[in-house]
C-alpha cells in the first residue's frame, strides 16, 4: 500500500511529453469564422436548492451531517456568449465543486442545448456550505455525505435549463472588462505574510440592447467565512456579493472562485454572518470604484478543451512515503483531467481542475499581458485533483501540500507551462 514519492523532473515524464502531443494538436490561430464585429449575450438560473434537508459538503468533520435551516437560496448560474460563428456557455454552480460525475451526465445530456462539451466553460463558488450528496466514493462521502444519484440528476438537468433558459434571452451585447486590486480581503492562509496573494478581482460585464446588464467576478480569497459549525445552506461570502451586485450594480450577478489555492478571506465580524457580509461588502466597494471604466472587448470568441495529463497519483502520508496509485483510485475514483480556455475579446479565462494557487497568478498574469490578454484563472472546471500550490512549498507539513496534494511535486510549474502553453495558443 505505501510506497516512496516519486520525485523525478516532471519534464522528464511521460505525462509531460503527452500534455505537448495533446497541445500540439491545437492550432494556434482560431478560425476566421470565430472574429465578427458584434456579440451577443444571454443569462438565466435555476434554483437547486433541496426541498428538504440533506448533507452539507466542504468539510470533513461535519461527517455528511444533515443542515438545518436554509440561510440562502443556490442557483445554477449561466451566462451565453455567441458571436453568430460560435458560441460558449459559462456555468457556475453554488457548490464546493462542479463535481466530475454531474459533468458526466451533464454531457449526456448536452445535444438539446445545441452546445457541445468544448463550448461549456464551468466554474463554482466553493462554498463549504452547500448542498452534499453528490459523490459516491469513500472521500466523496467524507466532504459530500451519503450519496444520493437523486441529487446528481437533478443538478444535471437544472444546468441543462439554465442553458436554454439563458438561450431564451441572448441579445445583442456590449462586453467589457475591468479588473481592480483588493489587498484588504484576502491573505494567504498557507505560509503568511512569507509567501504573496493574488489581490486581484477580474470582472466581465455583459450589457444588453435593452439595458440589462449581467457581471461575472472572480476573486481568490476561499469561501470560508462560515466555519464547520454552522449548519445552515449558505453561498458564503460569494452569495452574499452576489446578492449585493443585483441590487446595484448589475441586473444579473455571477461569482466565480478564482486561484484559491492558499487564498483566504480576511474575516472582520462579531460572528459569521456579520463576517460574511462584511467580507461582501467590502469586495464590493472595491468593484464599484472601476464601474463604468471596463475596456469594450472585440467580438473574438473561441473555446477549446485539452486532455490534461498528471503523474501517477500518490498521497502523501510521510515526507517521502506515500500511498499507491491503486489506493487512491479506491478511495478517490478515477477522475479524467483537463484543462478549459475560453477566449471573449481580449480576456482569456483559463478554468483548472482544482484549486489552483494564488501564488501562482502573479507571473502568469504578467505573461498574458505581454501576449495583450488579460487572463482569469478560475479553479472546480469539473473535474477535481486536489490541491496546485508553489512548489517550494511541496514538502511542507500543511493541509494543502499533504493532505491534499496527490499528484506529487512539480505540479506548481508543470500547472503553470500548461496556462502559458495555453496563453500562447489563444493569444
Amino acid at each position: 500500500m505505501v510506497t516512496t514519492i516519486d520525485r523525478t523532473p516532471y519534464k522528464e515524464m511521460p505525462y509531460y511529453r503527452q500534455w505537448k502531443e495533446n497541445i500540439g494538436k491545437i492550432s494556434r490561430q482560431p478560425a476566421a469564422d470565430t472574429l465578427t464585429n458584434s456579440l451577443s449575450a444571454g443569462w438565466a438560473k435555476v434554483n437547486i436548492t433541496p426541498k428538504t434537508p440533506g448533507p452539507m459538503a466542504g468539510y470533513g468533520k461535519r461527517r455528511g451531517k444533515h443542515y438545518q435551516a436554509v440561510h440562502d437560496s443556490i442557483y445554477v448560474r449561466t451566462v451565453i456568449v455567441d458571436n453568430g460563428s460560435t458560441k460558449a456557455a459559462i456555468i457556475t454552480a453554488d457548490m464546493l465543486i462542479v463535481p466530475p460525475n454531474i459533468v458526466e451526465r451533464v454531457k449526456e445530456l448536452l445535444p438539446v442545448t445545441g452546445f457541445t462539451f468544448d463550448q461549456i466553460y464551468f466554474g463554482a463558488i466553493h462554498s463549504h456550505n452547500s448542498l452534499g450528496g453528490w459523490y459516491n466514493t469513500i472521500t466523496g462521502k467524507l466532504f459530500a455525505g451519503p450519496y444520493d444519484a437523486a441529487v446528481v440528476e437533478n443538478i444535471a438537468q437544472s444546468i441543462i435549463k439554465s442553458i436554454n433558459d439563458a438561450k431564451k434571452n441572448i441579445q445583442p451585447a456590449t462586453i467589457g472588462f475591468g479588473e481592480v486590486k483588493d489587498t484588504v480581503d484576502i491573505k494567504n492562509r498557507l505560509v503568511g505574510k512569507e509567501g504573496i496573494i493574488d489581490p486581484w478581482i477580474r470582472n466581465l460585464e455583459f450589457s444588453g440592447e435593452n439595458g440589462q446588464k449581467a457581471l461575472i467576478s472572480s476573486y481568490a480569497a476561499h469561501s470560508t467565512v462560515l466555519d464547520a459549525n454552522i449548519m445552515e445552506l449558505s453561498r458564503d461570502y460569494a452569495g452574499a456579493l452576489v446578492d449585493d451586485l443585483e441590487k446595484g450594480e448589475a441586473d444579473f450577478a455571477v461569482y466565480m472562485a478564482g486561484a484559491v489555492g492558499s487564498m483566504a478571506p480576511v474575516e472582520r465580524g462579531k460572528d459569521d454572518f456579520d463576517e460574511v457580509k462584511n467580507q461582501a461588502g467590502s469586495v464590493e466597494k472595491s468593484i464599484q470604484s472601476i464601474l463604468g471604466k471596463f475596456e469594450k472587448q472585440p467580438g473574438l470568441l473561441r473555446s477549446i478543451t485539452v486532455p490534461l495529463p498528471l503523474r501517477d497519483p500518490r498521497p502523501k502520508i510521510m515526507p517521502n512515503l506515500a500511498l499507491r496509485s491503486w489506493v487512491f483510485r479506491w478511495a478517490f475514483g478515477d477522475v479524467p483531467s483537463y484543462v478549459k480556455a475560453l477566449r471573449i475579446g481580449n480576456v482569456l479565462m483559463v478554468g483548472v481542475p482544482c484549486d489552483f494557487s494564488g501564488e501562482l497568478m502573479p507571473e502568469l498574469t504578467a505573461y498574458a499581458a505581454k501576449k495583450g490578454l488579460h487572463l482569469m484563472v478560475t479553479s472546480f472546471n469539473g473535474g477535481y485533483v486536489g490541491y496546485i500550490t508553489n512548489d517550494k512549498y511541496f514538502d511542507r507539513d500543511k493541509y494543502e501540500t499533504k493532505t491534499m496534494s496527490w499528484f506529487g511535486p512539480y505540479n506548481g510549474a508543470y500547472f503553470q507551462e500548461v496556462i502559458k502553453d495555453l496563453i500562447d495558443k489563444m493569444s
